[in-house]
């Protein structure tokens, strides 16, 4: 089916521009050595009224006027973003991650009931989330190829992190396809054999992931995880949709984020392919937790007398200012109209 769309199709587009890259040298042989391959790409983008929480739509709509979403994809509308007050930028990061605390202690010993777990399990699930700690995410459909078990490579490495201090928390979520029996093992493995038993420990499998869920994990988590093996991320919005409420990614530069990131706005872990799987998950598992011990933590809890992390707030700012207009869901329609569907127009028949 692939190929007949391919031929009959006025024009054909990847999700991003690695993805556009991949599928060329993926459908190569259909036009022949040396010919053109006929595949563009339009990067993905996310509605931003959908997804960018009420607190911070607030706080945006004092400082770039109230019409601003009507040229979310022009950079210069985001511009007064670096104008506005460290203090308010980041009580609106507190709040939005009280938030997400509070809703996570309650769905968590819900959950934790609803699998038979002991009592003492359920207490600390109460108790273990704090509203002040960095908050890690991983939220998505759980696929094989995602990755979810790097984050726990190195058990010792990853329970000193959780441990602290510093603080550090991680909400996880998502649904694997009912096919997909790998992934559905690895995560069933990931909390029985690794987090399972250790009941007081800041980490919590969020049940019945849907986009009300999203919803509140975006909005509220402080760093967005994303651990795709490269090149199989066609693109990925959910960091998209963390950075429009003020969430910093930590992610490999595979899909979306091999364009979005610029040094400046988060963290990245290498896209380079190696030379087997085994090689990568080593690498990419070192790679992510000496960012988090090294860099992100460091910059979370860097304070200065008012209790501000002004450093980090530099990094939210700047991708603030770089992801909202670039991979807004405006921005991906304009891009439509002038690459695909104008094309399209415009080919002979």
């Amino acid at each position: 089916m692939t190929t007949l769309a391919l031929r009959v199709a006025r024009a054909a587009n990847g999700v991003s521009r690695r993805h556009g890259e991949v599928a060329r040298e993926m459908w190569r042989p259909l036009y022949g050595d040396g010919a053109d391959v006929p595949i563009g790409h339009v990067t993905n983008g996310v509605h931003l009224p959908t997804w960018m929480a009420a607190p911070m739509r607030a706080l945006l709509d004092r400082h770039l006027g109230p019409d601003w979403t009507d040229h979310a994809s022009d950079r210069s509308t985001w511009g007064p973003v670096e104008g506005i007050p460290d203090e308010e930028l980041w009580a609106t990061r507190n709040e939005l991650r009280g938030i997400l605390v509070r809703f996570a202690r309650e769905r968590s010993a819900i959950d934790r009931l609803s699998r038979g777990e002991s009592s003492d399990s359920v207490e600390a699930a109460r108790e273990a989330f704090d509203a002040e700690a960095l908050t890690v995410g991983f939220a998505r459909r759980v696929a094989t190829y995602k990755r979810l078990y790097l984050l726990v490579a190195d058990l010792e490495r990853v329970s000193r992190l959780l441990q602290g201090p510093p603080d550090m928390q991680v909400i996880i979520a998502g649904k694997a396809h009912p096919d997909d029996e790998d992934a559905k093992r690895s995560l069933q493995g990931l909390f029985r054999e690794r987090w399972g038993s250790r009941s007081g420990v800041r980490v919590t499998f969020l049940e019945d992931y849907d986009l009300a869920l999203a919803a509140r994990l975006v909005a509220g988590c402080d760093l967005w995880v994303n651990l795709p093996r490269p090149p199989l991320e066609a693109s990925g919005t959910s960091g998209m949709k963390s950075a429009l409420n003020g969430g910093l990614n930590l992610s490999v530069l595979d899909g979306w984020w091999a364009e979005g990131f610029d040094g400046t706005n988060g963290w990245a872990i290498s896209g380079d392919v190696a030379e087997s799987p085994e090689e990568q998950d080593d690498r990419d598992a070192e790679a992510l937790y000496s960012l988090i011990e090294r860099e992100v933590l460091p910059l979370f809890y860097d304070r200065d007398e008012a209790g501000v992390p002004r450093r980090w707030l530099e990094r939210v700012k700047a991708s603030l200012v770089t992801i909202g207009p670039m991979f807004c869901a405006t921005r991906m329609l304009e891009d439509y109209l002038s690459r695909s569907y104008g094309a399209a127009v415009d080919a002979p028949r």
